[in-house]
C-alpha cells in the first residue's frame, strides 16, 4: 500500500486473545504504520472511533484486525455483522488456517455466508498442506484467494498468483516470485557494484558480508530454494532444516567475519593459525568455524569465476548472432552467486 501511495492505519478491535492488542502494536511499529487501540471491551465502539483517528490522522486505509472465531459462535459471528454494519467495510478478508485442511472449506463458506467474504488469506502455506484448501476454498465460496503466508514473519506474506503456486507444489520453481522478492529487497545499486567485482575477480569478504545483509532480508532459504527450478532438490540436503537467512548461523558468520582486520577481509590469504585463533576469540566461535567458513568463502569465489567465464563464453556467442547480449537484472547474479555458495551446508548447520 506505501508503494502505492497509501497511508494506510492498523486497528486492534481483537479484546478477546491475550496480548493480541500489544502483539499489533509490534508488528506496527516494524512496519512503520499506526496502530489504533481503545481501552474499552467493546470491538465494534474500537471500530467506530477508528473511523475518526483515520480521518484526524489524514490516514486512507483502515486495516481492522478482529479476533479469531468459530462460525458456530453466534454471539462472536454477530460482532463482524455489528462491526459491517457499523463501519461499511470496502472489503472483507477472511484469514484461514491452510493446515486445518478441508475444514477451512467449511468455515469459508459459513463465514461467506454470514458476512459476504471479498477474499481469503491462506496461511502456513510453508507446511505440508500445499494449498489444496486454496481449491477447495474458491469453488465452494467463489471467493479469490487474495494473499498467502508461507511463513511466520512479515516478508512471507504475499499475493497469490494460481499459475506460481502450482508451479510450486510441481517442483517447478517460481522465478517471477523470487525476481519480484529480489527487486523490493535488494539495493540495486549496491547489486550493480556487487557484480562489478565478481567480474573484475575482487570480490572479498567484506563484500560477502555486504551480500549477506542483502539476501537475508529474503527470508528462509527452503524457500528461495523452492522458487528456483531444479533447486527445489537441495532442501534435502539441508537435512530437512529450515535454513533462515536471519537467523543465528548467520549472526555467527557476521561475527566471524567482523572480528577480522579490514585487511584481513581484503586479502585472505594473510590469515594464518594466529589470526584465526584471535578471530575465533573475537567472534565466540571455534577455530574450526573460522577455518571452514574461509574454505567455503574460496569456494564460493571460485564458482563465480567459473560462473564468470562462462558468461563471457555466452555473451560472446550472443553478440556473434544477434549482434548484442542480454542483460540481467543486477540483483539476479548477485542473488544467484551467494545461492550457489549456500548451496552446501554453512559452518554452523548440523
Amino acid at each position: 500500500m506505501k508503494k502505492q501511495g497509501k497511508r494506510p492505519a492498523l486497528v486492534a478491535a481483537d479484546i478477546y486473545r491475550p496480548a493480541a492488542i500489544k502483539q499489533l502494536q509490534v508488528l506496527g511499529e516494524q512496519i512503520d504504520v499506526p496502530v489504533f487501540t481503545e481501552d474499552v471491551q467493546d470491538a465494534v465502539k474500537i471500530a467506530k472511533d477508528s473511523l475518526a483517528f483515520a480521518n484526524s490522522h489524514a490516514r486512507d486505509v483502515l486495516i481492522i484486525d478482529t479476533a479469531g472465531r468459530l462460525q458456530i459462535d453466534e454471539k462472536l459471528m454477530q460482532e463482524l455483522k455489528d462491526i459491517k454494519s457499523t463501519v461499511k467495510p470496502h472489503e472483507i478478508l477472511l484469514v484461514v488456517d491452510s493446515m486445518i485442511g478441508q475444514e477451512a472449506v467449511n468455515v469459508a463458506e459459513t463465514f461467506h455466508n454470514t458476512l459476504g467474504v471479498d477474499g481469503v488469506v491462506l496461511t502456513k502455506l510453508d507446511g505440508d498442506a500445499r494449498g489444496g484448501a486454496a481449491l477447495s476454498i474458491k469453488a465452494a465460496t467463489g471467493c479469490p484467494i487474495k494473499f498467502v503466508g508461507m511463513g511466520e514473519k512479515i516478508e512471507p506474506l504475499e499475493v497469490f498468483h494460481p499459475d506460481r503456486m502450482a508451479s510450486r507444489i510441481l517442483g517447478m520453481g517460481d522465478v517471477l516470485s523470487l525476481i519480484e522478492k529480489a527487486q523490493s529487497t535488494i539495493d540495486a545499486k549496491t547489486a550493480e557494484k556487487m557484480v562489478k567485482k565478481i567480474k573484475t575477480d575482487d570480490f572479498t569478504l567484506a563484500d560477502f558480508l555486504e551480500q549477506l545483509r542483502q539476501v537475508k532480508k529474503l527470508g528462509s532459504l527452503n524457500d528461495l530454494l523452492g522458487m528456483i527450478p531444479g533447486l527445489g532438490g537441495l532442501k534435502k540436503k539441508l537435512g530437512g532444516v529450515d535454513f533462515d537467512l536471519d537467523g543465528k548461523e548467520v549472526k555467527h558468520m557476521e561475527a566471524i567475519i567482523l572480528s577480522m582486520t579490514p585487511k584481513e577481509r581484503e586479502d585472505t590469504s594473510i590469515i594464518d593459525a594466529k589470526r584465526r585463533k584471535r578471530i575465533a576469540a573475537g567472534s565466540g566461535t571455534k577455530i574450526s568455524d573460522v577455518n571452514k567458513l574461509l574454505k567455503q568463502f574460496d569456494e564460493l569465489r571460485k564458482m563465480m569465476r567459473r560462473m564468470n567465464v562462462k558468461a563471457n563464453q555466452t555473451s560472446k556467442k550472443v553478440k556473434g548472432k544477434k549482434g548484442k547480449g542480454k542483460k540481467l537484472h543486477p540483483t539476479m547474479p548477485n542473488l544467484g552467486g551467494l545461492l550457489g555458495g549456500l548451496g552446501g551446508k554453512f559452518p554452523f548447520m548440523k
